[in-house]
């Protein structure tokens, strides 16, 4: 009777706890359009994601913004809305990511960019972000320009948005220290480059840097190339794909790109503070979808969750409940705390005064080799 009086009281103890509702974590991704060749990174990374997190079920709800700011928009409302997301991951783009920043800013749900969206001033709020940002990138290429003896420098990239970006961090990074002779700009979608490639080749500078991403920015390298530039030529970080080696073929090669430490893992040195998870990230993301599958966008779209983990153990442990504010405050938090958090593409402090908080020493530069990524330094 004893025992039966005990099981009884048990029982209806439990029953008396609270339960807590499933975790809901949106992922806004470029599944189609323009951007559709990052978005299926991201598409990898997410496959990877757990289904629970501290014995709580997490849900993963991916929609496609179309590489359309106003669909973002629309998937952001939806996810906060209707799914009642406590966190969103993404999306690829600068332009989406901007609109998304000010909905979840708005209805103060944090999101973990994977776009080197700028996250200072207002932006900052409930905006982080896993990508590093463009001046951190082109400062590593711009050492090794001076590194290597160069003086001057010309520059071609996009007439848009990310082009500007790049051209604004060189102009930074190369003030007192280079020579910018010449700055030419081109459409994504445009079938030439000739115009631009000759004004710059008449400067004669010592290098060029090529301020664009993806397929369309080996036409700039193959055009150079041909018209008989033997000077070292450098690319963005947006162009690390496979997509990318295959247009370029033979005139990529030797081109120098800025990377996060994932697209080169089993390169690194042993003394990389990246190197175990990136190698087992890849290993994980290579099992699941074949052979040279890695790419650095897929490696930020895993950090973004990394940083997202950091806020929902810390929501957990102050008792929130998923889907209230509470919950989504704490988790802001708690990334907001995150400290020296190694990734599998960088190495993250996040603080009040710094929602990037990627630290630079992670990046390494690499050059294309016989049709492969090779780790420079």
């Amino acid at each position: 009777m004893k025992l039966k009086k005990t099981l009884v009281l048990t029982i209806a103890a439990l029953a008396s706890l609270p339960t807590l509702a499933d975790i809901n974590i949106g992922v806004i991704a470029s599944l189609t359009g323009p951007a559709a060749a990052l978005g299926a990174e991201t598409k990898k990374a997410v496959a990877l994601f757990p289904s629970a997190i501290g014995g709580e079920k997490i849900n993963f709800i991916l929609l496609d913004d179309g590489t359309d700011p106003t669909h973002a928009v629309k998937n952001a409302r939806k996810l906060i809305s209707e799914d009642k997301v406590d966190a969103i991951l993404g999306p690829n783009l600068i332009s989406t990511a901007m609109a998304i920043a000010d909905v979840a800013n708005g209805e103060k749900t944090p999101m973990v960019s994977v776009a080197p969206l700028d996250v200072s001033g207002e932006k900052r709020g409930y905006v982080f972000r896993s990508e590093p940002s463009a001046d951190l990138m082109v400062n590593r290429i711009v050492t090794d320009m001076i590194e290597g003896g160069a003086k001057s420098v010309g520059f071609i990239g996009f007439s848009d948005s990310w082009g500007e970006l790049l051209l604004k961090a060189l102009n930074k990074a190369a003030e007192g220290k280079l020579k910018i002779v010449a700055t030419e700009r081109y459409g994504r979608a445009d079938p030439s480059v000739q115009a631009q490639v000759l004004k710059v080749m008449a400067t004669k500078p010592d290098v060029v840097f090529i301020g664009a991403s993806g397929t369309p920015a080996a036409m700039p390298q193959i055009t150079l190339r041909e018209r008989g530039f033997k000077g070292k030529i450098y690319q963005s970080h947006g162009v690390t794909s496979k997509e990318f080696l295959r247009v370029g073929g033979k005139s990529v090669e030797g081109a120098l790109i800025p990377v996060g430490p994932v697209l080169v893992a089993e390169q690194l040195p042993d003394s990389h503070p990246t190197r175990k998870n990136s190698v087992m990230f890849v290993n994980d993301l290579e099992a699941k979808n074949g052979p040279d599958s890695r790419s650095t966008f897929a490696g930020a779209s895993w950090d973004a969750w990394l940083l997202a983990q950091n806020g929902i153990q810390a929501a957990l442990k102050a008792k929130a409940k998923p889907g209230t504010p509470e919950f989504r405050a704490a988790l802001r938090d708690g990334i907001e705390k995150t400290s020296k958090l190694v990734g599998t593409n960088g190495v993250y402090t996040m603080s009040a005064n710094d929602h990037a908080g990627y630290d630079a020493s992670a990046i390494v530069l690499i050059k294309v080799e016989n049709n492969r990524w090779k780790l420079v330094k």
